[in-house]
């Protein structure tokens, strides 16, 4: 497993000045990755050289109503999912409820977001300003979310001949 990808908030700035630049940043609850996930992930990397993933915490990912019981996968184990992934170079779980500090903290040169966020509502847009930085909204993937699998599952546990994917 990757866990020499998995940060800790406290060693975040001194592993990240070691990575090669232009730093790419996203971030997430990434609950059941899936290909969305992946591909987002993916096209993030490749607008720089770098790419660091901020996980939402337990405690922020249920802040954000994503839904009862969610996340179903604890903030440690996704976060090893993603570090598995070849496209990410370093992972930290954070605890507020956006990624402002670890933005002020990193200062990419790129924050991506998924196409279900629009850049007139990101707040974070302003703070990237500051440095130069500039955000990049990617596709989305339609019928491809988290939300959208827990439905299907739920479905097919209730009518299990019924689902096609």
């Amino acid at each position: 497993m990757n866990m020499h990808k998995q940060c800790e908030r406290s060693e975040l700035a001194e592993r990240a000045r070691l990575l090669p630049r232009p730093l790419v940043f996203t971030n997430g609850v990434f609950d059941l990755l899936h290909r969305g996930h992946v591909d987002c992930l993916d096209q993030a990397r490749r607008l720089g050289s770098s790419l660091v993933v901020g996980v939402n915490s337990d405690a922020s990912a249920r802040a954000l109503n994503k839904g009862p019981g969610r996340p179903l996968n604890a903030a440690d184990d996704r976060a090893a999912v993603l570090a598995a992934l070849e496209c990410v170079s370093l992972v930290v779980v954070f605890d507020e409820p956006t990624p402002a500090v670890l933005l002020n903290q990193l200062r990419p040169e790129v924050y991506v977001k998924g196409g279900d966020y629009c850049l007139d509502t990101l707040a974070e847009a302003d703070l990237l300003d500051q440095w130069g930085g500039r955000v990049a909204i990617l596709g989305y993937r339609q019928g491809c979310s988290t939300t959208h699998l827990i439905q299907r599952a739920r479905r097919s546990a209730a009518e299990p001949e019924e689902i096609t994917p």
